[in-house]
């Protein structure tokens, strides 16, 4: 089982559907509802509730969210591995029985001002592409969750090697181990990297 789920963030407004029980109501535990309640953004509440959502629409309304000791979500019962990411725009998740990753930014990001501590010069060397910097932006951050270990640099330990835009590949490595294969996808204003 491998599967990549994206969508539009649902709206968190009093009247927007994430909040009509015709849409979340089978999906979201009353638990989740009170939890996503006291955080203080709006935009915060859906995105929670809206992964949550497409995970049991995907595999049922009885399945267990919790959280691993990396801080990462997973499944209670280890059935499947869970990867989750979410931009103002979008929400992804990746569900597969081996380990997983994702992350989507948006492309309108400015990642200028915060690129020399993620890229390095043989990185921005591999394209000119004006979304290339969200690309290897999401790139490091799927490497990282997909290491499920804290305190790797972004410029030392996660490294993306090439790029083959035409079919959508980075090859990347974490603390210079194996060459790994991440999905590149642009969707909708959105870059998305997911490890599956």
């Amino acid at each position: 089982m491998k599967r990549l789920l994206t969508g539009p963030l649902l709206d968190a407004g009093e009247t927007g559907p994430l909040l009509d029980a015709g849409e979340t109501g089978p999906w979201v535990t009353a638990a989740e509802r009170a939890a996503a309640a006291a955080f203080g953004s709006a935009r915060r509440r859906a995105e929670y509730l809206t992964w949550r959502t497409m995970v049991r629409r995907e595999l049922g309304r009885c399945v267990e969210i919790t959280y691993d000791a990396a801080g990462a979500p997973c499944l209670a019962d280890g059935s499947a591995f869970l990867s989750v990411s979410h931009c103002p725009q979008r929400v992804a998740v990746c569900i597969s029985d081996a380990p997983c990753a994702v992350d989507v930014e948006s492309e309108e990001r400015n990642f200028g001002r915060v690129a020399d501590r993620y890229m390095t010069s043989s990185e921005r060397a591999l394209s000119a592409e004006p979304w290339w910097p969200a690309a290897v932006w999401c790139a490091k951050e799927t490497l990282y969750k997909y290491a499920r270990r804290r305190e790797l640099d972004l410029l030392r330990d996660l490294r993306v090697l090439s790029l083959d835009a035409e079919a959508g590949r980075i090859v990347g490595s974490i603390a210079g181990g194996a060459p790994l294969s991440l999905l590149m996808r642009r969707e909708e204003g959105c870059m998305l990297v997911c490890i599956l």
